[in-house]
């Protein structure tokens, strides 16, 4: 069996494991799931308790939940490094650093902008502070990444990697909930130009957006998340 990967949308930061996978180019299946309509319930709760994506069903079928992990997962079968480093070098020690950096601090600055949205219509007050203690922490972590990058043109080197797919996902999250002025950071923003401009991430938005791109041919397909729960939910 195919490992699956369940992705979420939209604007799931999953969308950056969806680029990793195809840019490995081993097969691969995916399931696609609506955050806001198909994860706070009993059966996708049998899939992943915390009601969260991503989930990656390996081809043994186990369950692995969280971003690090299933990078970690498939950084270990990348024997091509087309998306890593020898695990013993510089440059995979800096991968791994700024990984866990925009997996951490970076994506959990967002929590309380995400909290405001998801609670629209609690009072003006508490919806204000969240946002103004969002919009802070959001800009801090800015801060923090603009003064990480080098000057080569990913995160790490002249290629596509792990750390650039993490970040992907998640940076757009700045632009949805209007937090910050994207032009004060000028190394994070030609960054992201070029890490959305490469083919992987393209077909990984084009998926995220319900579309059915043309890709290298790894991934084999989507399948249904009701199936996927009558499979590998426990019952």
């Amino acid at each position: 069996m195919e490992p699956i990967l369940l992705y979420g949308f939209p604007a799931g930061s999953s969308m950056g494991l969806v680029a990793a996978f195809e840019r490995v180019g081993q097969p691969y299946r995916l399931c696609r799931v609506d955050m806001l309509a198909d994860m706070k319930n009993d059966g996708y709760g049998r899939i992943n308790g915390r009601q969260e994506t991503p989930v990656l069903i390996t081809g043994e079928g186990r369950l692995l939940t969280e971003t690090m992990a299933i990078a970690a997962w498939l950084e270990a079968r990348d024997i091509e490094r087309r998306i890593s480093f020898d695990p013993r070098s510089p440059e995979a020690d800096r991968m791994h650093q700024l990984t866990a950096f925009v997996n951490t601090g970076f994506t959990a600055a967002f929590t309380p902008l995400w909290a405001a949205f998801e609670m629209a219509s609690a009072e003006p007050a508490l919806l204000a502070i969240l946002r103004d203690f969002g919009s802070q922490a959001v800009a801090k972590r800015h801060d923090q990444l603009e003064a990480m990058i080098g000057d080569t043109d990913f995160l790490v080197g002249d290629r596509l990697t792990l750390a650039d797919t993490t970040l992907i996902g998640v940076a757009r999250w700045a632009e949805f909930h209007q937090a910050i002025d994207g032009a004060a950071y000028p190394k994070l923003a030609a960054l992201r130009r070029r890490i959305e401009a490469d083919a992987d991430v393209r077909y990984a938005q084009a998926i995220e957006d319900g579309e059915t791109p043309a890709g290298s041919g790894a991934c084999l397909g989507q399948i249904p998340l009701a199936e996927i729960i009558k499979r590998f939910g426990a019952s």
